[in-house]
């Protein structure tokens, strides 16, 4: 791949999350092997990408990336810069082209700036959309002329949005909500994982647990006491994963994200409820 950018002097390049912090894995004298400065400007979309990440690119590439956030229904709906990405740890950018955002609670009034709420988008320059056989799907989607995807997320003062989470990803656990991609944020700084993927499971003590199911990384014995370790001091200990699965290949959409759905099912098969 780098050797590829340095013969071909690719300009433009489109990079997920993922791909990212595994070249940022690369021993040191393998990332300094390539010279990459042909590269002009690379777009990042498709997951939450976390600060020392981004930071970690930034120093080694240049300011060079930008960071999308949207969904089908509603197109690519904020930018973010190298630069925003550096003033703004966390955020994925402000609304473009004339679009609109609002941040809603559940009886769906606009809550105050810097409270977490679902976020719902209008975007005039894109066209109308429908679910296939769920139009009762699209009318509960849609609040004030505005589209939720199920995403939940705050703004700051001078409207940057920043994104916590999928909605029905968030795990309510002794009361206490926990938002995956916080845990997967720090789970992928480990140098041992390759990548990872956290939701919630059925307990009959706290209502929902902690599941981890990790993609090791090469050479790398897996040992769940070792991913204990590296979380100690880094996370909350209400948020450490109370099951850690190992997989030799997570499973994967069309689109490369992470199947969390087929990771989730056997735990819920047989609970008698959902959430």
């Amino acid at each position: 791949f780098l050797a590829n950018i340095e013969t071909h002097k690719i300009t433009h390049i489109y990079l997920v999350p993922t791909m990212m912090s595994r070249l940022l894995k690369l021993p040191e004298y393998v990332r300094s092997r390539f010279d990459l400065s042909s590269i002009e400007f690379c777009i990042s979309t498709g997951s939450p990408w976390p600060h020392d990440l981004k930071q970690a690119m930034i120093d080694w590439w240049g300011p060079v990336f930008w960071e999308t956030y949207g969904a089908s229904e509603i197109g690519f709906m904020t930018m973010a810069s190298s630069q925003d990405a550096l003033e703004r740890p966390g955020t994925a950018g402000r609304m473009h082209m004339g679009g609109s955002v609002l941040i809603l609670d559940e009886a769906g009034q606009e809550v105050p700036r810097g409270t977490v709420g679902e976020i719902h988008a209008r975007m005039d320059v894109f066209g109308d959309f429908e679910y296939s056989n769920d139009p009762e799907g699209r009318q509960a989607a849609e609040k004030h002329g505005h589209i939720s995807v199920g995403d939940l997320g705050w703004q700051d003062e001078d409207g940057y949005l920043f994104i916590t989470d999928r909605k029905k990803d968030m795990i309510i656990s002794g009361g206490a909500n926990i938002f995956p991609a916080e845990i997967e944020a720090v789970l992928i700084r480990a140098p041992f994982i390759r990548d990872v993927a956290v939701f919630g499971a059925p307990d009959a003590e706290f209502g929902e647990r902690v599941v981890a199911a990790i993609e090791p990384g090469p050479d790398w014995s897996p040992n769940a006491d070792e991913v204990r370790t590296f979380l100690d001091g880094r996370l909350a200990r209400f948020k450490h994963p109370r099951v850690i699965d190992f997989h030799e290949a997570l499973p994967r959409e069309d689109s490369g994200k992470i199947f969390k759905a087929r990771l989730r099912a056997p735990y819920w098969k047989d609970a008698g409820r959902k959430v």
